[in-house]
C-alpha cells in the first residue's frame, strides 16, 4: 500500500510494495487504488515464468499466490473449476484419480529455469497459453478453457464462459485473455475443460539427417488418417557436446540408443489400435528402408514428458526462441540453423524451439576486467562533478544506470548515463574533452578489451 494512506485503508500488505490478497474483493480494491494513482503494478504468481521477456519496472507487485485450491470438480461432466494459482501439479493429482488429464500438456518451465520440476500455477500457464505436444491435435490451452472470474485494470470483477462448452453469447473473453500474459486481466478463477486419459502409448522413431524428408514426413503426417497426437524432429548437433549429453539423459531410460537426427511420432489408444496405426503409418509413410525404433507405454510416456518440459535444454543459461511458423517453411528455417543453433522441430513442424547458443566471434566483446571497467567510471563520474561544481552547463548528470550493472551473465557489465549541456556544440565539444578521452582509453584499445560504445546527441529535447 501507499504508507501517506495506510492509515485510512483497510487493505494491509507484507511489505512496502509486495500485496497478497486473500480473495477477489481484496484483489479489486488494491487494483482500485492503483488504478486511481495510475501506478504500474506487476501481478505474479509463484513466479515459475518471471525469466520470461524482459524485467518489469513497477511501482507495485500484486501477489496471487494466496488464491489456491480447487473450488469444484467433478469428473462426470468433464470439468474442473481451481482459484487462480493453484498449483498445475495438485491439479493433475486430482485428475489422475480419475484417469483424467488436461489434455494440452501443461509446459514444465522448471527445468529451464533450476532444472528441477515445477509446472507453475494455473493462472500461470493460461497467461502464457503454452501447449505441449499433442496441441496440433486436441488444440491449445485456449481451447480447454470453459470460463473464468478476475478483476480488470480499472478494480472492476469480470466473468467469462462457465462449466459447459456452448455457454458463451457475445465475446468469448475466456480466449481473449489466454495468452495476454497478464496484461488484460488479474485471474482469480479458471475453469478448465478435462479429457479422459488414453489406455496406452506407443511411439515410432524414424530416423533420417535429410531435412526435406524430415519436412516431407511432416506434411504426411499431419494429414494422415491414423491420429496421431505428436509428432516432433531431434536433429543431430554433434558438434554441440551439450546438446549430445541432454540427449543420451533423455534415452537413458529405455533401449533405445541415440543414433542421430529422427521424428519422433506418438499413437494413443488401445494396444490393438495402436499396432495397427504403426503398421498403417509405415506403410502409408513409406518407410520399410528407413531405419525405425518402437518405443512401448513407459518409455513414450517418459520420453514425450522430457520433450514438452523442454529438457533438452536444461540447465542453459542462454537465450531461448519459440518460433511458430507455416510448416511449408521449416525447411528454409532448418537449413539456417543447421549447426549454428541447438533446436527441436514440435507440433508437426510448425513449432520450432530454438537455443540461441554464444558466439565466441561475435563483435560484442565481454568485460572481464571490473578493475579496469571501475577506472573508465570513476573518471567519467569525476569530470561530471567537476563541471557541475564549474556550473558551466557541460556534463550537467540528469540520470543514467548503475556503473556495475551485471546483465545476462555475471561477468556482463553496462553503464548508461544522460547528461544535458547549453547547446549542441557543447555537447561535441564534451565528446571531445581530453579528460573524457582519457576515460575512454581505460577501456582498452585492441579488439580483445574494447567496449562497444553508442553515443547518441539529441538537439532540441
Amino acid at each position: 500500500m501507499f504508507t501517506e494512506e495506510k492509515k485510512n485503508s483497510q487493505i494491509s500488505q507484507d511489505s512496502d510494495n509486495v500485496y497478497k490478497p486473500a480473495d477477489e474483493i481484496e484483489t479489486s480494491n488494491f487494483i482500485k487504488e492503483v488504478y486511481k494513482r495510475n501506478l504500474p503494478t506487476e501481478i505474479v504468481g509463484t513466479n515459475t515464468k518471471n525469466f520470461i521477456g524482459n524485467k518489469l519496472q513497477c511501482a507495485k507487485v500484486l501477489d496471487l499466490s494466496r488464491l489456491s485450491g480447487i473450488v469444484e470438480y467433478l469428473p462426470e461432466e468433464l470439468y474442473i473449476k481451481v482459484k487462480a494459482c493453484t498449483p498445475i501439479s495438485l491439479i493433475e493429482e486430482s485428475l489422475e484419480k480419475n484417469n483424467q488429464q488436461l489434455a494440452f500438456e501443461p509446459i514444465d518451465f522448471g527445468y529451464l529455469k533450476n532444472s528441477k520440476s515445477n509446472k507453475g500455477t494455473a493462472a500461470g500457464q493460461l497467461s502464457c497459453n503454452f501447449s505441449g505436444s499433442r496441441r496440433f491435435k486436441v488444440g491449445s490451452l485456449r481451447d480447454h478453457i470453459l470460463g473464468f472470474r478476475g478483476v480488470n485494470g480499472k478494480g472492476d470483477i469480470i466473468k467469462s464462459g462457465g462449466t459447459v462448452v456452448k455457454n458463451v453469447t457475445g465475446y468469448d473473453l475466456s480466449k481473449l485473455v489466454t495468452g495476454s500474459f497478464g496484461t488484460l486481466t488479474a485471474l482469480t478463477e479458471i475453469t478448465f475443460k478435462v479429457l479422459p486419459k488414453k489406455d496406452s502409448i506407443s511411439t515410432l522413431a524414424i530416423y533420417s539427417e535429410d531435412n526435406k524428408v524430415i519436412t516431407d514426413l511432416f506434411n504426411q503426417l499431419a494429414s494422415t488418417s491414423n491420429e496421431i497426437s505428436g509428432a516432433v524432429y531431434i536433429p543431430n548437433e554433434p558438434n554441440n557436446k551439450n546438446y549430445t549429453k541432454n540427449m543420451k539423459k533423455i534415452f537413458k531410460f529405455n533401449d533405445l540408443k541415440y543414433e542421430g537426427s529422427f521424428v519422433a511420432v506418438r499413437i494413443e489408444g488401445s494396444k490393438k489400435s495402436i499396432d495397427e496405426r504403426i503398421q498403417n503409418i509405415s506403410q502409408e509413410l513409406k518407410i520399410n528402408k528407413m531405419k525405425t525404433s518402437i518405443l512401448d507405454f513407459y518409455q513414450s510416456k517418459l520420453f514425450w514428458e522430457k520433450i514438452n518440459n523442454l529438457e533438452l535444454f536444461s540447465g542453459t543459461k542462454n537465450n531461448l526462441l519459440r518460433a511458430v511458423i507455416p510448416p511449408a517453411t521449416s525447411l528454409d528455417l532448418m537449413k539456417y540453423l543447421k549447426n549454428n543453433f541447438k533446436y527441436y522441430i514440435d507440433w508437426c513442424g510448425s513449432l520450432f524451439w530454438i537455443e540461441v547458443l554464444e558466439n565466441e566471434n561475435t563483435q560484442i566483446k565481454e568485460i572481464k576486467n571490473e578493475e579496469q571497467w571501475t577506472k573508465y567510471v570513476d573518471k567519467f563520474l569525476a569530470i561530471v562533478a567537476e563541471e557541475t561544481e564549474k556550473n558551466s552547463g557541460n556534463f550537467k548528470f540528469i540520470g543514467g544506470g548503475q556503473p556495475h550493472t551485471y546483465v545476462q551473465k555475471n561477468h556482463d557489465l553496462m553503464f548508461a548515463a544522460l547528461v544535458e549541456f547549453n547547446s549542441l556544440q557543447d555537447a561535441v565539444d564534451a565528446v571531445d574533452d581530453p579528460r573524457y578521452q582519457d576515460a575512454l582509453a581505460e577501456l582498452g584499445e585492441n579488439s580483445e578489451d574494447v567496449v562497444i560504445r553508442n553515443l547518441a546527441i539529441v538537439e532540441g529535447t
